[in-house]
């Protein structure tokens, strides 16, 4: 089979496209033929040795998924060759098979294509958990979005909205604020000519918002703190702008806040009938047209290390989908 593949860790365009070995199934394990794999932030870190976790060189990136199944482990019991399927694994997905753990390969919906289920675990997968487990964010209440316009960004859009808050969208230009604004967003903040924090207080009358939802990072992550609100929630997702802040812990004393670690692929594994439950959730909302994925361009396996690229330029707005087969 065809893989996109890391052999040292460094920029996109090192990557090759081989073909190696066909896949077989643990007893707890589906192998699925890919048809689509989502691009994600992370993916840019993992072949370049930046993310928190190193898989052995070489190995295939891509993590978010959408297939049809092609093998199932003897432990396997809610799925059966042939079924259509969308999941998400640690590394693997660029490639023409992969292997899923079975708790975290589920059946796609038939109103959902391809590149669409392959747009949607990790996103709205970590946004959900984010505002819903791990902010607990009420009807009411104000939250603030960085990076509004990436994959994350823009499903916390959607789903904040949907979930009653006031939504604050924070982007670096006015097009990707304007696709926030055609998802729900009811404010607009450019981080780039407005300052984050006095923006903030006047769009609260003051008061700061309530929860922060940070995929990030940089130099504008404390900015965004000192215009929390009293009980607010910053929740870390991600680092996209490579640089890890580093929070005075004076402000969150200070202002009574918290500062709230997001990693749905950890709680995935750890709690995977809450993350089911949780899927549902947004499967439902998707049957119901309340959810839908942006996808900025679909591309063929060929052209991943140019859709890899796009993404570390911050062109991206949404997703972009790599089509498989």
């Amino acid at each position: 089979m065809k893989a996109i593949r890391c052999k040292t860790y460094g920029p996109p365009s090192n990557l090759k496209l081989e073909d190696i070995g066909s896949l077989h199934a643990g007893p707890k394990e589906v192998v699925v033929e890919v048809k689509a794999c989502g691009l994600n932030f992370p993916d840019t870190l993992i072949i370049q040795g930046l993310y928190q976790f190193k898989p052995e060189l070489p190995f295939t990136p891509g993590s978010d998924i959408a297939g049809v199944v092609k093998e199932i482990g003897e432990d396997v019991k809610h799925l059966k060759v042939g079924d259509e399927v969308f999941g998400f694994v640690a590394h693997g997905g660029l490639a023409e098979e992969v292997i899923v753990p079975r708790n975290a390969c589920f059946p796609k919906p038939p109103q959902m294509d391809f590149p669409v289920a392959a747009s949607f675990m990790m996103a709205y997968g970590t946004s959900y958990y984010a505002l819903k487990d791990r902010a607990k964010l009420e009807e009411g209440e104000t939250l603030l979005v960085m990076g509004a316009s990436g994959g994350v960004g823009l499903a916390a859009v959607e789903l904040g909205k949907l979930m009653g808050a006031k939504v604050i969208a924070a982007a670096s230009t006015q097009e990707k604020l304007e696709l926030c604004k055609a998802y729900g967003a009811d404010e607009l903040i450019n981080y780039t000519e407005q300052d984050l924090k006095s923006t903030l207080k006047e769009l609260t009358n003051g008061k700061g918002v309530d929860v922060i939802y940070d995929p990030v990072g940089g130099d504008f992550s404390e900015q965004a703190f000192r215009g929390i609100a009293w009980n607010g929630r910053f929740l870390v997702v991600g680092f996209a702008a490579g640089d890890i802040p580093k929070i005075p812990l004076n402000l969150p004393l200070l202002k009574g806040a918290s500062i709230v670690g997001v990693f749905w692929g950890g709680f995935a594994m750890k709690y995977p009938k809450d993350n089911m439950a949780n899927t549902m959730t947004l499967m439902q909302w998707h049957a119901e047209g309340k959810l839908k994925p942006h996808i900025h361009k679909i591309v063929p396996l060929e052209e991943t290390k140019e859709a890899l690229e796009e993404m570390m330029n911050r062109k991206v707005k949404g997703k972009m989908v790599v089509q498989i087969s």
